[in-house]
């Protein structure tokens, strides 16, 4: 099960983004309370960051230069929203995963569209931008795929270049975070090896239907989960 959630999810995350609210839930169903799954999917992530990020690079369309220069306001907003999820209780940190799978509806559904040179934001506003960006991703991961996909798009990247530039900033995002849920105790390494192998695999995949305009065929099947897993996590049904 977390091999092929990890695959799936891993398409996902590098297509578009909202891996997370496929393997989270996962993780919640095999058994891991709602803390230890999200801290336990962040091994999952940083190794389909990583993945795809490889496998892009290899398709001539590296993200790398200009995601370094987010590294910083991503990095502290990361640590700063790990920390703060990673005090929540188990039920209170569900019940929010829950409303706020429901609030990506909107940005899932919605196709972004390549900005212009002229509607880049100021560096002040950057750092805003990608700090607020690397606070949520920090605590709850999941759709900060598609927050940055929105963010690359407005700053004028078409949406491969977009997506090549978001799996380095998520390796970042990822690597600044996790070291506080292994610190909290939130991560079982057991379950979150098997999940990181599909997520690696998922990655490479997602990468190479980037590269060739895959992204669209993902949109409505990922809309459609985020219904089902919110009404889950909300205990709708």
């Amino acid at each position: 099960m977390l091999l092929g959630g990890g695959l799936a999810a891993g398409v996902f995350n590098t297509l578009a983004g909202g891996g997370s609210l496929l393997s989270v839930p996962l993780l919640v169903l095999v058994g891991l309370p709602g803390n230890l799954a999200n801290g336990t999917n962040r091994v999952g992530i940083f190794a389909q960051s990583v993945a795809a990020a490889w496998q892009f690079r290899a398709a001539g369309v590296s993200g790398l230069r200009q995601g370094a220069r987010l590294m910083i306001p991503i990095a502290l907003g990361s640590g700063v929203g790990a920390y703060v999820i990673s005090r929540l209780t188990d039920a209170a940190f569900e019940w929010l995963f829950g409303v706020v799978m429901i609030g990506l509806l909107p940005p899932i559904l919605i196709r972004p569209r390549a900005g212009d040179a002229a509607s880049q934001w100021s560096p002040l506003t950057t750092f805003a931008v990608f700090f607020a960006i690397g606070v949520y991703g920090g605590a709850f991961q999941a759709g900060v795929g598609i927050a940055l996909v929105l963010a690359l798009a407005h700053s004028g990247y078409d949406l491969v270049r977009a997506n090549s530039i978001k799996v380095v900033i998520n390796a970042i995002l990822t690597l600044a975070a996790l070291p506080v849920f292994i610190w909290q105790g939130h991560v079982r390494w057991i379950p979150a090896l098997f999940l990181a192998i599909g997520y690696a695999m998922g990655g490479t995949a997602g990468a190479r239907l980037a590269v060739r305009g895959g992204e669209r065929l993902i949109r409505p099947v990922l809309a459609a989960a985020v219904l089902i897993l919110a009404g889950r996590m909300l205990g709708l049904y």
